[in-house]
């Protein structure tokens, strides 16, 4: 479905993806861990051509989409999730919800919001409440609710267990398998949280300073020893 070759992507002089290989297939759930200042939020960026990859291809659904408009991307059927939520603070949840439909028909929109508030039942709560007045973990199952309502085919998301507690992880690592499972959403998930992203997902890649370095199943990675002493603190 998704296929990242040879991506090369700069901050001015400063080069963040150096050649990076990532695929995902139809049907995945992928996950890239890595440290802080890896370069994972970049390539999630470089897939959606914000900033776009100054060398290598994006092939999504067999298209070439390294040069297409980041909205017309959002059209094709892949949506964002981005690190830190960026929801609309000041527009209520039902708001932000009608912005992620922007690009749908309309016609769908009453499906779509239930699909959301049938994950998500506290969004249906705080319908009519402003998004900055939200908890964090509220906050980051409206971001993932407004993703989902632009019908994507393909979901990044950019750490969505950041800053939450366990219980709220664990409640949104469900969520995510759910889309996976019951709704048929490719997923491609950035995450620290690497033992809760490698149990979840069916494969893995590990980005070390803007180069992956590791790559295997989501168990095969669990396993590793280098993984395990870099990631999951020492293996405890």
């Amino acid at each position: 479905m998704l296929s990242v070759q040879k991506a090369h992507t700069f901050y001015g002089s400063i080069e963040a993806l150096k050649g990076v290989d990532v695929e995902v297939a139809q049907g995945e759930i992928v996950t890239l861990i890595g440290a802080n200042g890896a370069g994972k939020s970049t390539l999630l960026m470089t897939i959606c051509a914000n900033p776009q990859a100054r060398q290598g291809r994006v092939v999504f659904e067999g298209e070439d989409i390294t040069r297409t408009p980041t909205f017309e991307i959002s059209r094709k059927g892949i949506a964002h999730s981005p690190e830190g939520r960026r929801i609309f603070p000041r527009m209520t949840v039902m708001e932000n919800l009608q912005m992620g439909a922007i690009t749908t028909d309309e016609k769908n929109f009453d499906d779509d919001l239930k699909r959301v508030f049938d994950l998500f039942p506290r969004m249906k709560e705080r319908q009519g409440q402003r998004g900055g007045t939200l908890s964090g973990g509220e906050q980051q199952m409206l971001a993932i609710g407004r993703a989902l309502m632009s019908r994507p085919r393909l979901l990044l998301l950019d750490e969505p267990s950041l800053g939450l507690a366990p219980l709220v992880v664990k409640q949104i690592f469900e969520v995510i398998r759910e889309i996976n499972e019951q709704q048929g959403v490719t997923v491609f998930l950035v995450e620290q949280n690497a033992y809760h992203a490698l149990k979840l997902a069916h494969r893995g890649y590990v980005m070390v300073t803007g180069n992956i370095r590791m790559s295997g199943t989501g168990e095969e990675l669990l396993a590793n020893s280098e993984v395990r002493a870099a990631y999951l603190e020492g293996g405890h």
